[in-house]
């Protein structure tokens, strides 16, 4: 979206009149007690809004409309969180969860000014140009959102269809890495394109700056928003890889298989370890080495891509047991750490099998059932080596 300056000036005032509702809402919920009764639920919570615009003029002279949503869209969420598909609510930040959704007739104000452009009409804010990246759907809602560069987007609640299989019946592994983003089981090495080295050093020295910078200062409000800059610039990169690979792999395959991998619980912070010899100390846990991963997890977009496989390729995805993948001969079935001699080269102790490490773990996935039924047996014995039988005490 590109509104003008004043236009900005009153959509940010609706991203605070939601933010703010939003999260009156949520503390409302999470102080209330038993003696009190029930929780409001959203008509009581609209009875209330309805009293505070007229004791605050400041609220008043907000839409109603967008109040009323963020009312309507924290009852949603708690109903989510409540039928077990959705997380807590949290807090809505500024500078971070700024945005508001208009649900109704305004939806479909929307005017083609040209081939490229339009606009869309916002509740006391008038008519806001915004490019055409696609066909308007015929939608009853639109989403406004303000990133931390200051860039206003515009989405329209439709769910696209998903992409048909080609029918070939061709079944692919895909095996995601930090070195490698995601190994295909055809041999094929994606990469998500990362960060360049002048835009690392760039970002190193705006970074510093910001220590300096006095809290509140528009000198500090300006570096902020380079470092957003730059943020934004990476995170468009890798969503833009995600959706080309995503809807590459589901026109190509029928049967796409991937790792069955817990992101979000792969990427929390250790806990400490409490030192036993000395109260109120603690060990070592390894939490700068394991921050490291979580960012080469994060950069790689390996829950993006999981994500936008289950959503173009519904019904298609199959998540397959990761244990072994990467240290299983995908020709003999042979499965020992030695194997993988690195994390690019797998070489097989039994027969000798060289490959890629991620290209090897990928073809395992691609067998699917075949690797898991692999463990149920005992795993093949390297001639070099004897097989050490279990005493019994």
């Amino acid at each position: 979206m590109y509104p003008t300056p004043p236009q900005g000036r009153a959509l940010l005032e609706h991203c605070r009149h939601a933010r703010y509702v939003w999260n009156l809402a949520l503390e409302q919920w999470a102080m209330w007690t038993r003696d009190k009764g029930p929780t409001p639920n959203f008509v009581g919570q609209c009875r209330q809004l309805t009293e505070t615009r007229a004791s605050f003029g400041w609220l008043r002279a907000g839409s109603q409309t967008v109040q009323q949503q963020a009312l309507r869209d924290f009852d949603q969420a708690l109903k989510n969180f409540y039928g077990g598909t959705h997380r807590r609510p949290k807090w809505r930040r500024a500078g971070v969860n700024e945005g508001f959704r208009i649900v109704g007739g305004q939806a479909s104000r929307v005017v083609k000014l040209s081939r490229k452009w339009a606009a869309v009409n916002v509740p006391k804010v008038g008519w806001v140009r915004f490019r055409l990246s696609r066909a308007v759907p015929a939608a009853r809602s639109y989403r406004v959102t303000c990133d931390r560069m200051g860039r206003w987007h515009l989405a329209f609640a439709v769910v696209p269809p998903p992409i048909p299989a080609p029918g070939t019946g061709e079944v692919i592994g895909v095996d995601r890495g930090v070195a490698v983003s995601a190994a295909l089981s055809t041999g094929e090495l994606l990469y998500c394109p990362a960060s360049s080295e002048r835009e690392r050093e760039r970002l190193k020295q705006l970074q510093r700056r910001l220590s300096r910078c006095r809290r509140a200062s528009n000198r500090r409000q300006r570096v902020k928003a380079a470092i957003a800059k730059l943020y934004a610039r990476t995170g468009d990169r890798r969503k833009d890889w995600v959706e080309k690979t995503s809807t590459d792999l589901a026109r190509r395959f029928d049967v796409i298989r991937v790792e069955d991998l817990r992101t979000a619980q792969m990427v929390r912070r250790p806990k400490p370890k409490p030192d036993p010899d000395r109260p109120g100390g603690f060990l070592p846990n390894g939490r700068r080495a394991k921050a490291g991963l979580n960012r080469g997890i994060l950069a790689n977009g390996w829950g993006d891509l999981m994500k936008r496989l289950e959503q173009k390729a519904a019904g298609r995805v199959e998540k397959v047991k990761a244990a072994y993948t990467s240290q299983t001969c995908s020709v003999c079935g042979y499965c020992a750490s030695e194997n993988r001699e690195s994390q690019a080269v797998f070489r097989c102790t039994a027969c000798g099998y060289r490959a890629n490490g991620d290209v090897n773990a990928a073809v395992n996935i691609a067998a699917g059932r075949a690797v898991s039924a692999r463990r149920e047996t005992p795993p093949r014995v390297s001639p070099k080596r004897e097989p050490q039988l279990a005493t019994s005490v």
